[in-house]
């Protein structure tokens, strides 16, 4: 991780081009259950504001709760790395139950046709 400023502009990113996904889909693809759109669209903005809520943490210890300033920021690493690929982990999977719900919402045909592509 960068910082913690480049991680939030991904997540929003990544949940935005879902959302516009849905929206293109429900306005211009024929047969999509545009019902199941607009919910996959609330379901990114409620994942967006969780992720961005759980995107800051920070290390409990302090430099003096160890022998050595290496060990301090050895912990310290290890603790951050940890945070982050939780973090990422959890958003990821959330993101993949997305994209099946909104496959889920497109007709058959569609679907047919992007095996195709």
């Amino acid at each position: 991780m960068a910082n913690k400023r480049d991680l939030k502009k991904e997540i929003k990113y990544v949940c935005g081009d879902i959302a516009a996904e849905c929206l293109i889909a429900k306005n211009f693809v024929k047969g999509v259950d545009a019902k199941a759109m607009t919910d996959v669209v609330a379901k990114v903005a409620d994942l967006q504001i969780s992720a961005l809520d759980h995107a800051s943490f920070s290390f409990d210890k302090l430099p003096h709760d160890f022998a050595t300033g290496s060990e301090y920021r050895k912990a310290r690493r290890a603790y951050y790395k940890k945070a982050y690929n939780s973090l990422r982990t959890k958003f990821y999977d959330k993101v993949n139950e997305l994209v099946k719900e909104m496959n889920a919402a497109l007709p058959k045909e569609v679907k047919d046709n992007n095996v195709k592509a």
